[in-house]
């Protein structure tokens, strides 16, 4: 397994870092594709949306939360078999 890996994003103008997992790289750019928009986009939306939220105290954790729940969404969705 491939340790974490730092990309550089934009939001509102600034240029920000953020690291995280493979696995999470790769379901956020899935997720974005799905959204319709642009990564730079959805992180900038995440970020948005944590503001003001003391459980998620970093952008990288937001996004990690995010995802997760995005799955977990998608999964109570979808028919049992």
């Amino acid at each position: 397994m491939a340790g974490p890996i730092k990309r550089s994003v934009n939001i509102a103008g600034h240029a920000t870092s953020i690291t995280l997992e493979p696995i999470f790289w790769e379901a956020l750019v899935h997720a974005a594709g799905e959204e319709n928009l642009p990564l730079n986009a959805l992180v900038a939306r995440i970020d948005s949306d944590r503001v003001g939220d003391q459980d998620v105290p970093n952008l990288a954790s937001a996004i990690r939360v995010w995802l997760f729940r995005r799955a977990s969404a998608a999964s109570i969705d979808r028919p049992a078999i």
